[in-house]
């Protein structure tokens, strides 16, 4: 079988492999670099739990080809930490308003809404729902997120 040769950057740091062209971003990610905080749900792009952020715009790794992502910044949940591990401020706020539940949504959710503060600041809450539309979550009922969401916004005024 034909294997491709790239360097992918994720969360900062540059890996050289080895691949076989048609394996995704998803797998690629939870079997060769071990960052299983990306969730390999539906492996369809319906549920958005494996959702990374790809030179800063949330998409589904499953539907990406690792191969389609060399030369672009992927960012993983295990790369929003600060370098001395304090959580991202979303993180910090999905916590407090019990956004998290089960957790296997977070990590996509968490993406989403990252890229979703970079580019509004301040989003109304149908901009949150818009922003969450990819990400399914079968825990929250996804009042909880939303205001997870307001708090960081409101505490950037």
């Amino acid at each position: 079988m034909t294997r491709q040769s790239l360097v992918l950057t994720v969360n900062g740091k540059n890996h050289a492999l080895d691949l076989a062209p048609h394996r995704s971003l998803l797998d690629v990610l939870r079997d060769e670099l071990g960052l299983t905080g990306t969730k390999k749900g539906c492996d369809a792009g319906d549920c958005g739990a494996c959702t990374v952020l790809l030179d800063g715009a949330p998409v589904n790794a499953c539907l990406v080809l690792a191969v389609q992502a060399g030369g672009q910044e992927i960012t993983t949940i295990e790369g929003v930490s600060s370098s001395d591990g304090q959580l991202h401020p979303l993180q910090e706020a999905f916590i407090e308003h019990g956004a998290v539940q089960c957790g296997f949504c977070t990590p996509g959710a968490v993406l989403s809404l990252i890229a979703l503060l970079r580019e509004t600041p301040r989003p109304t809450r149908a901009e949150i729902q818009e922003a969450l539309a990819g990400n399914l979550c079968r825990c929250t009922g996804y009042v909880q997120i939303i205001d997870a969401v307001q708090s960081v916004a409101d505490s950037s005024k």
